[in-house]
């Protein structure tokens, strides 16, 4: 596991957060648009689920335990590193479909919502990834002391 990855991941995802949340707040402003709109989670959950995950990471891969299932963790990265972009991106295009109030058929709507479930499942794969290397460093630890 390399720390300096998710350093770097923790700062690209702290950047598209503060891109998205201007994006978010001067665009709505613009047209004065009013009411609930996909764009405005964007912001959080890019900090959430990307900067604020990666610091957390990043703290816990300074433990030596941490590091001995460095090829499962890679997997984990990869995953989420696809998942949580694409996510984002089809949050984004719905958001922009709402507040500019774009015109799309039924089933370019129903286009957008599969492949953001799609997206949300490759992030739940990433998560039970993570959650498997979390276990294992774990365990690894218990079974020496």
């Amino acid at each position: 596991m390399d720390s300096k990855k998710m350093l770097k991941a923790s700062l690209w995802y702290f950047i598209a957060a503060m891109v998205v949340g201007v994006f978010y707040r001067e665009s709505t402003k613009m047209i004065n648009f009013v009411g609930k709109t996909t764009l405005a989670v964007v912001h959080s959950h890019l900090f959430s689920l990307g900067m604020l995950l990666f610091l957390i990471l990043f703290a816990l891969s300074l433990n030596d335990k941490f590091k001995q299932h460095k090829d499962s963790f890679g997997i984990f990265f990869k995953t989420y590193n696809i998942a949580l972009p694409f996510m984002v991106i089809m949050m984004i295009i719905r958001g922009v479909v709402q507040v500019f109030g774009i015109e799309i058929s039924k089933s370019q709507s129903a286009m957008i919502s599969g492949i953001s479930g799609l997206a949300h499942i490759l992030v739940l794969v990433a998560f039970i990834l993570l959650f498997r290397f979390l276990f294992k460093s774990f365990n690894s630890e218990t079974q020496r002391g």
